[in-house]
């Protein structure tokens, strides 16, 4: 069987804990989202971001989807969107991330490989789902209280997966702040070696 995988980026948040848009927020001198979407390009077969109503204009070749079925269902609606997305387009799978993942590992397909779903064990969002879950999660959304992705992904059998390095998630401007006194640290040693 031929695996061909959309990327799907989850950005239909209110970042409320943030304050104002994260996934335009500046960081390394790039929006986050442009982070996800480099991150991902290299290893999907195409990407759209869920939650948006454009990006075509910003970043070409991303397609942006709306949530499914309704919008503020959190990153569920997201992933349900992209499941259905990518079966209608003859993707097998879905590789998922937030737009707030800016420090996506560049082997993550690959660390997420599995005859299973898997996902980051301490961060649900980052999966890679069969497109055979569309019809799951729609049951699910339709009759569950619970908009967790963790306890969705368990219900649904998915693996969990344990990361060396763990993904930083950015939710409100400290954490991005501290990202980016990392990031910076990070780059003032690699110039001295």
């Amino acid at each position: 069987m031929i695996i061909s995988i959309l990327g799907a980026i989850l950005a239909g948040g209110q970042s409320r804990r943030f304050g104002s848009d994260k996934a335009l927020a500046a960081y390394a001198g790039s929006p986050l989202i442009e982070h996800v979407i480099a991150a991902l390009r290299r290893q999907t077969d195409a990407l759209v971001v869920c939650g948006r109503s454009s990006v075509a204009d910003e970043w070409p070749g991303v397609e942006a989807i709306p949530d499914r079925p309704a919008p503020n269902l959190g990153p569920l609606g997201g992933l349900n969107a992209a499941l259905h997305h990518a079966r209608s387009h003859g993707f097998s799978h879905v590789l998922s991330a937030g737009c707030d993942t800016p420090r996506l590992p560049p082997d993550l397909r690959l660390r997420l490989s599995a005859p299973h779903p898997a996902f980051v064990r301490d961060l649900p969002i980052i999966g890679l789902w069969p497109v055979d879950l569309a019809a799951a999660l729609d049951r699910y959304l339709a009759s569950a209280g619970d908009r967790s992705i963790g306890r969705w992904a368990l219900s649904v059998g998915a693996e969990p997966a344990e990361l060396e390095e763990a993904v930083p998630n950015i939710n409100t401007p400290g954490d991005l702040r501290v990202l980016s006194v990392t990031y910076a640290a990070g780059e003032r040693g690699t110039d001295r070696s």
